[in-house]
């Protein structure tokens, strides 16, 4: 099973990777520079080149995740715009690191019409398809509900991906935890999601999942992750998905509280130990 957490880059990408490692993950996530801005990062080749060197070595996979300022569907022109490119130097940075893709949120719209979100959405994704010719994709998640109520469903994340152009440069990273806030998902095993995800074809183009347990009930629209085991979620539902056979592939990056310890290392022997098909 392909297991990790978000790290730090503190010292370089190559750092990132070390501390997965040192952990006993084979998957990571990171941010490729300051979560907070959306300005392109001028970024250290060398020290990149490293991480995936790194990574290749020792059957690392990774993922990068977009600054908290990213937002495709602003009603905002010149948001969008500086989004679009903040993207591209994210994309830039996971193929010099050799990661599957960089994570994109749904988007926000606060205007009046709210298909002018989606347009908008769609548009920006485009933009940086049609510019980007790297193997690393964009990567979107699903929303949970605070805050707007676009991107929580599945329906939402298959309909935005088919009306992109460039299609093919485009991916999901599922959020568990978002699903569950969202009320798509209630935590029982043979959700019905997993079912629509592989039917609508999301499933075929998600490339990794976010395993977070939930600190408020399903549908609660409220996004605060819980330590794996200590969150509404649960172990049967989360040991569902771990072990089902249509993610077996899919790397389970943790975003959630580190441990006592200020690492990761009790929750990944406990996914470990959920995740074991024997």
């Amino acid at each position: 099973m392909l297991a990790g957490c978000h790290v730090s880059t503190q010292g370089g990408y190559k750092m990132a990777a070390k501390r997965a490692m040192q952990i006993g993950a084979n998957a990571f996530q990171y941010f490729p520079k300051n979560p907070r801005s959306l300005a392109v990062k001028a970024f250290d080749a060398a020290d990149a080149a490293k991480c995936a060197e790194i990574s290749r070595e020792h059957g690392l996979v990774s993922i990068a995740h977009s600054p908290y300022p990213t937002n495709i569907a602003s009603e905002d022109a010149g948001q969008r715009e500086r989004t679009a490119m903040s993207l591209l130097n994210d994309l830039a940075i996971a193929e010099a690191c050799g990661s599957i893709g960089v994570v994109v949120h749904f988007g926000v719209y606060k205007g009046p019409d709210p298909l002018e979100g989606y347009r908008n959405a769609v548009i920006t994704l485009s933009a940086v398809a049609s510019q980007w010719n790297g193997a690393a994709k964009l990567l979107i998640e699903n929303q949970a509900g605070e805050g707007t109520d676009m991107g929580m469903t599945i329906e939402e994340l298959a309909q935005i991906r088919s009306l992109c152009r460039d299609s093919h440069k485009i991916g999901f990273c599922l959020d568990t935890c978002h699903l569950f806030a969202a009320g798509v998902w209630r935590g029982e095993a043979e959700a019905e999601w997993l079912t629509k995800a592989e039917k609508l074809g999301v499933l075929a183009h998600t490339e990794a999942f976010h395993l977070n347990d939930s600190v408020y009930p399903s549908g609660s629209k409220r996004d605060r992750h819980a330590v794996i085991g200590e969150g509404y979620i649960g172990e049967k539902g989360l040991t569902w998905l771990l072990q089902h056979p249509l993610a077996a592939d899919k790397p389970f990056v943790m975003e959630t509280p580190s441990g006592k310890d200020g690492t990761h290392r009790d929750q990944l022997a406990l996914i470990q130990r959920w995740g074991d098909r024997a």
